[in-house]
C-alpha cells in the first residue's frame, strides 16, 4: 500500500478538507500526517505523495506554516515524489510559494476572463471533468493558467483548466473531497451533494498521478 503524507494545520489549513481527502483515499492509501513542526530527516523516505488540502493560503501563512518543512517538500518533488494540491494546496505550487511548476501559474478563477462567478464564497460551480459536465464545490479556487506542457483533467465553464497533471504534480482548484455536511452548511446548496461520486474522481486522479 502506497503512502500519502498529508499536511494539516488548523485553522489555516482546513481540517474539513484534510478529512475529505482521507475519506476519499484511505481505502487504497496509507495516510501519515505532518504539520508546521520540522519533520525528521527520514520522514518522507517511505512516502509516495505529499498532499496539501484547502485552507487560507496567503504568503504570510505559507512562510509561517512551511518555515521548517518547505525545503523538504521541494526536494521530495524535485526527486520525483508526487505532489497533490487542492485549492490552497494548488495555489502553493505556484512561483510565490513552492515554485514547482513549469510555465503554469495558479490564478484566482474569479478574476479570470469570462468567468461565470466574480464572488469567492462557497458555491457549486459548473465544470467539465474528463468530458463529463458536472458541478463541484468551489471556494475561491484557482485556474491553472499558462503555456506549459501538462494534461488537463478538468476545466471551468470558461475553458480554463481546473485540474491538471504536470509531470509528478497534480493540482485541483475545486473540492472533489467535499463531504455532505459542507453542503448542508449552506441553504443554497443543501441538495447539491454528489453522494461520494467525486471522492471516486479524486481517487482516480491520485491513482493516475501516482502511476504516471
Amino acid at each position: 500500500m502506497k503512502t500519502v503524507a498529508l499536511f494539516v494545520y488548523d485553522p489555516k489549513c482546513s481540517v474539513q478538507s484534510s478529512n475529505g481527502i482521507i475519506n476519499a483515499l484511505n481505502h487504497q492509501y496509507k495516510i501519515k500526517l505532518f504539520s508546521k513542526n520540522e519533520v525528521e530527516d527520514d520522514f518522507f523516505d517511505d512516502v509516495d505523495m505529499i498532499a496539501v488540502p484547502g485552507g487560507i493560503g496567503d504568503a504570510d501563512s505559507f512562510d509561517s506554516l512551511l518555515k521548517y518543512n518547505q525545503e523538504y517538500v521541494r526536494q521530495f518533488v524535485k526527486n520525483g515524489g508526487r505532489y497533490l494540491g487542492i485549492c490552497m494546496g494548488a495555489y502553493w505550487a505556484g512561483k510565490n510559494y513552492f515554485d514547482m511548476l513549469e510555465d503554469v501559474e495558479p490564478e484566482q478563477y474569479i478574476k479570470r476572463p469570462y468567468t461565470d462567478t466574480r464572488r469567492p464564497h462557497a458555491k457549486n460551480i459548473k465544470i467539465n471533468w474528463n468530458g463529463t459536465n458536472t458541478e463541484m464545490f468551489f471556494y475561491d479556487g484557482c485556474a491553472l493558467v499558462g503555456s506549459g506542457n501538462y494534461e488537463t483533467i478538468a476545466t471551468y465553464a470558461n475553458g480554463d483548466p481546473m485540474a491538471i497533471i504536470q509531470r509528478n504534480i497534480g493540482l485541483i482548484g475545486c473540492h472533489p473531497e467535499s463531504q455532505k455536511f459542507w453542503y448542508d452548511s449552506y441553504s443554497w446548496m443543501n441538495d447539491k451533494y454528489h453522494n461520494g461520486t467525486q471522492h471516486k474522481l479524486l481517487l482516480e486522479f491520485v491513482n493516475k498521478l501516482i502511476l504516471k
